[in-house]
């Protein structure tokens, strides 16, 4: 098979505050996947803490033994995701006020 890639937007444009989860995504047929989360406004002292989540049927979910990540205030980061398994989402927390993002999955196969 060829080597294919592909990226989602799973939140555009969207405002958090406090604990959230994303919709999950299927990506059984994926080597790695990276997601990204773009900070576009955060409150004075906002910051997001987030990781990825994994599960078999997109119904009990369980942490990626992959790092997570943190952005105060505006800005970007992304954390890999090695061997995603059938179903991906993003979980995370926002701490002392609200921010707006947009995340992105992508994957390779």
């Amino acid at each position: 098979m060829l080597p294919r890639a592909f990226t989602a937007v799973i939140e555009r444009n969207v405002t958090f505050d406090g604990a959230f989860t994303t919709e999950p995504y299927e990506t059984a047929w994926a080597g790695d996947a990276r997601w990204f989360v773009h900070v576009l406004d955060a409150t004075p002292g906002a910051e997001i803490e987030f990781g990825a989540q994994v599960s078999p049927e997109s119904l009990t979910w369980c942490d990626h033994e992959s790092r997570k990540a943190t952005i105060k205030g505006k800005g970007m980061a992304s954390i890999a995701v090695d061997l995603p398994g059938p179903w991906q989402r993003l979980s995370g927390t926002v701490r002392n006020g609200s921010v707006k993002v947009i995340m992105y999955l992508s994957l390779r196969g």
